[in-house]
């Protein structure tokens, strides 16, 4: 059960509404919405009359809520006996996996040395996956593809350009990166993701004929069946220092290659920016650094 989830159910009772109760903690009705759900898909039971406008609590909402209340002020009053409200800030963090063996470890490491009471969370999932989470409420922020268009009311860092890079076994005989595509077979790497959907259109617009092998949803596992000799892939090159294995070889996917932008998104009323600043910076540090090695 969620701590935020829970302290949102006592804003909206507090306020007597969902729009109310969605001022007082940041979040917009759609998101109160579906943290009650949420809460009320958990313990088995309505909380809120909806047939009444504005929803007002049921019988067992209101025991529920007498309840969280004790649960919250316990957690706060546990807080305070631990350190101070800075010693103890949080941020919940979607991640794509290819930042997850990529800049983020060593984003993470520098943030820890530097703010040490910062606690750091770790959700993993595609971009548009966690896209919906950060516009619901549900994680704080995202480091993931940029999309096409921005949702309303969403903030965008800028992490890292990476360019997309067509990989092909080490022996691999060919200058032309079409030449080496439609020679062996294509090995995908998720086309629902936001990089291969960018992928898939370049290949569709170049006309470049694929013969698709099988499709993978992690980068190192498509570089490794590349490497051992199964087929030809394109793929991000990330800002890290050994981007891919010695087994395969390495060409720019276009004669201007098609970059895909890596950053770190929130929604734009988060009231702890300050904490998305810390991560955007050490994130940013790390790819300068990987730049520089």
């Amino acid at each position: 059960m969620d701590l935020r989830v829970l302290r949102t159910l006592l804003a909206v009772a507090d306020e007597g509404s969902f729009v109310k109760g969605g001022q007082r903690v940041g979040l917009t009705q759609s998101a109160i919405s579906l943290h009650i759900q949420t809460l009320e898909q958990e313990i088995g039971t309505s909380l809120f009359d909806r047939s009444r406008r504005p929803p007002v609590l049921t019988a067992e909402g209101r025991i529920v809520v007498d309840r969280v209340r004790d649960i919250v002020r316990l957690y706060d009053d546990l807080s305070a006996s631990l350190g101070s409200e800075a010693e103890l800030e949080a941020i919940e963090l979607g991640a794509v996996p290819t930042t997850l063996t990529g800049i983020l470890p060593q984003a993470l490491v520098s943030l820890r040395s530097s703010q040490p009471q910062l606690r750091v969370r770790i959700t993993s999932g595609l971009s548009h996956e966690l896209e919906r989470k950060v516009v619901s409420g549900e994680i704080d922020a995202a480091l993931v593809t940029k999309p096409q268009t921005l949702p309303g009311g969403i903030a965008w860092y800028d992490i890292d350009a990476e360019p997309l890079m067509v990989i092909a076994p080490a022996a691999t005989i060919g200058e032309r990166d079409r030449d080496i595509l439609e020679a062996l077979p294509y090995i995908r790497l998720r086309r629902f993701a936001w990089a291969g959907e960018a992928i898939e259109a370049q290949l569709k617009t170049r006309q470049i004929e694929i013969r698709p092998l099988m499709e993978i949803d992690s980068l190192e596992a498509v570089a490794a069946l590349v490497g051992a000799g199964l087929g030809v892939s394109v793929v991000p090159r990330r800002s890290i220092a050994e981007p891919f294995p010695a087994t395969v070889r390495v060409l720019p996917f276009g004669d201007t290659p098609v970059v895909r932008m890596v950053g770190l998104m929130h929604r734009s009323d988060y009231a702890k920016r300050h904490l998305i600043r810390r991560v955007v910076d050490h994130l940013r540090l790390a790819v300068q650094r990987d730049s520089n090695a």
